[in-house]
Formats: structure tokens, C-alpha cells, sequence
């Protein structure tokens, strides 16, 4: 599955989700083009922007999500589009730890 390039969009306001798992070698290729997918959805509806990445020694990743805000993790959440992607990960990867909501600081904070 190609995943079209998406230009990188950062919003004010952004809220950080941190995804921690693993993907079973033997799943490895289906996992990925489901979460390309949802990468790319989540793009496209302006819910949020990834960046995902894998450690080299062993098959965990990280997701990095940064949410547009907390109403476009709210819409996200109630899209049907995506639950059906949740959905389908939730067979293919095994989560280790999600954290939330991670809030940027200001040089006042």
C-alpha cells in the first residue's frame, strides 16, 4: 500500500499522545499498512499529525500523535472511519503503554 506524502501542518493548541507496542514479526507488514492508514486519515480529516518510529533492536514502536486539539481528539474518537482502524490494530499490535495527553509548556510554564 503507497501512502501518499502529507504535508507536515502544526497547529497551535496541540495536545501530545505518546503510543508505546509491539508488532509480531508475523503481522508486521498488515500492522504497518493499517497504521499508515490511519496515520493518513487522521491527516486528511485535520484530527492529527504522527510521526511513528521503531526501535532498531527489537519490533516496538512509538507513535507520537499530536492532536489539533482536545475537540479533534474528541471528533476522532466518535469517527467511525477510525474506529474502524482501532479496531482492526487491536488484533494486529500489542500496546504496551498509551499516555494520553502531554500539554507543551510555555517559558512561563
Amino acid at each position: 500500500m503507497a501512502v501518499a506524502k502529507v504535508p507536515v501542518v502544526r497547529w497551535h493548541g496541540e495536545i501530545l499522545s505518546i503510543a508505546v507496542f509491539e508488532v509480531p514479526e508475523e503481522k508486521k507488514k498488515e500492522a504497518l499498512a493499517a497504521l499508515r492508514g490511519l496515520i493518513e486519515l487522521l491527516s486528511k480529516k485535520k484530527y492529527s499529525r504522527d510521526v511513528l518510529y521503531r526501535e532498531r533492536s527489537s519490533q516496538r514502536y512509538v507513535d507520537m500523535r499530536y492532536w489539533a486539539s482536545i475537540e479533534a481528539r474528541h471528533e476522532a474518537q466518535e469517527d467511525p472511519e477510525v474506529h474502524t482502524f482501532w479496531a482492526r490494530l487491536g488484533h494486529l499490535i500489542k500496546i504496551e503503554k498509551i499516555y494520553e495527553t502531554f500539554e507543551r509548556l510555555g517559558p512561563s510554564d
